[in-house]
């Protein structure tokens, strides 16, 4: 088979490994070139799948060998790479967050419509087995009224990573917004929010740890709690997904699944969430070759991310934002 889309990565760790063995394997692809955050990177990546390593993203953006670029870098950086990229019209993947500014991921949705290129933000919870079992089960407990999602990851010590500078990751619910979108997928819109906010911080560009909790108001009546933290002061991790219904309670790890309706419970499976990272760029082909509908806009990822700024703000202000009025 002729293999028509070139392809070009920015980024060489996991995700950047991951994406580049699907496009060597498929055959509709050719994987072309890489730029790395450091010549060392690049050079070890392109000696390991056998492509061209370039001197810089943009080079590799100017690249008229290149049909879509895939962007795998730190989440400051993905709306200048997306900007570049769509200009020279390429199609674009873009881990989430698109953009760390709301208003900046609408403008790079527009410039995609313009160029007529596709612009794919990656949400592979959606893919994974947790979020699956989830809407699998959710009519067994009928009408949801509340729902709590905790996400702790201790940390001892906490990372040196970018993930904790908060100039490159963003607010942590940007930063991680899976979480919020995880709600938003199974609730729709969502008309207040309310957040509160830690950090342990010793440099002003990085913190050991970091907790946030936000209050969800839904438009369809469900309140939800979504708890992200990280680093050296948790002790203990925890992912848990809890639904609260009319007709009883789910309770969900990503292992695991419990159906509670008074002294019955009843355990559900939970597939895994291994080769998503696949599934999700296999998803990409599928529709630049033979136009298969995604499973994600970026508009719908984008308003996961008004969702987030507005969490950022309630925090930074300490009032509850109306997302009706915005």
């Amino acid at each position: 088979m002729k293999r028509d889309i070139r392809v070009g990565i920015i980024g060489t760790g996991y995700v950047a490994k991951t994406r580049a063995e699907v496009f060597q394997t498929d055959g509709r692809t050719q994987l072309i070139a890489v730029a790395g955050h450091s010549p060392e990177s690049t050079q070890e990546f392109s000696q390991q799948f056998n492509i061209t390593p370039e001197v810089s993203w943009r080079k590799l953006i100017e690249r008229d060998d290149i049909d879509l670029v895939v962007i795998c870098s730190v989440n400051r950086d993905h709306d200048l790479m997306t900007q570049v990229a769509l200009e020279a019209d390429k199609h674009v993947i873009v881990e989430y967050p698109l953009s760390l500014n709301p208003q900046t991921a609408e403008s790079l949705i527009a410039l995609s419509q313009q160029k007529q290129k596709l612009l794919h933000v990656e949400h592979i919870e959606l893919l994974g087995g947790l979020h699956n079992s989830i809407k699998d089960a959710l009519d067994k407990i009928g009408q949801v009224f509340y729902v709590r999602y905790i996400t702790l990851s201790a940390k001892h010590p906490a990372p040196q990573k970018w993930t904790y500078q908060p100039s490159l990751f963003g607010f942590p619910f940007i930063g991680a917004l899976s979480r919020l979108h995880r709600l938003i997928d199974l609730f729709g819109t969502v008309n207040t929010v309310q957040c509160h906010s830690q950090f342990w911080q010793t440099e002003s560009d990085y913190y050991q740890a970091c907790l946030c909790n936000a209050q969800l108001k839904f438009s369809n009546g469900v309140m939800a709690e979504a708890v992200y933290g990280k680093g050296d002061v948790f002790w203990q991790s925890e992912n848990t997904f809890t639904l609260y219904g009319e007709q009883g309670i789910l309770i969900f790890t990503p292992k695991q699944g419990q159906l509670i309706q008074g002294e019955t419970v009843t355990v559900l499976e939970v597939g895994t969430r291994r080769g998503s990272f696949a599934k999700d760029t296999r998803a990409v082909l599928d529709y630049l070759c033979d136009g298969t509908p995604l499973y994600i806009t970026p508009q719908q990822s984008c308003y996961t991310l008004q969702v987030a700024d507005a969490a950022r703000q309630s925090s930074e202000l300490g009032q509850i934002i109306m997302m009706e009025s915005r």
